[in-house]
């Protein structure tokens, strides 16, 4: 690929499952603790909380055909992606 130095290649589904992930903005300061294995943003509990309770789960895209169908039965990457 293209990319040099740090980077995160996969964080899902924890947004799309209103994990707190999904409370991240454009703009807010994320920390990486490479040797602590850590992932954490710079933001108040509250805030993160608060984002949280405002949060919308995501419109399908697709919500007839084989895209649909993909969409809800095939898990995450992180699982796998297969169907069940």
């Amino acid at each position: 690929g293209a990319t040099h130095g740090l980077m995160a290649g996969h964080v899902a589904p924890e947004a799309a499952k209103k994990g707190p992930i999904a409370a991240l903005k454009s703009g807010d300061i994320i920390v990486f603790d490479v040797p602590a294995r850590t992932l954490n943003v710079e933001l108040p509990q509250r805030e993160i909380k608060a984002r949280l309770s405002k949060w919308k789960p995501p419109v399908p895209r697709y919500t007839s055909g084989v895209m649909a169908k993909y969409a809800r039965h095939v898990s995450s990457a992180s699982e796998g992606a297969v169907m069940s």
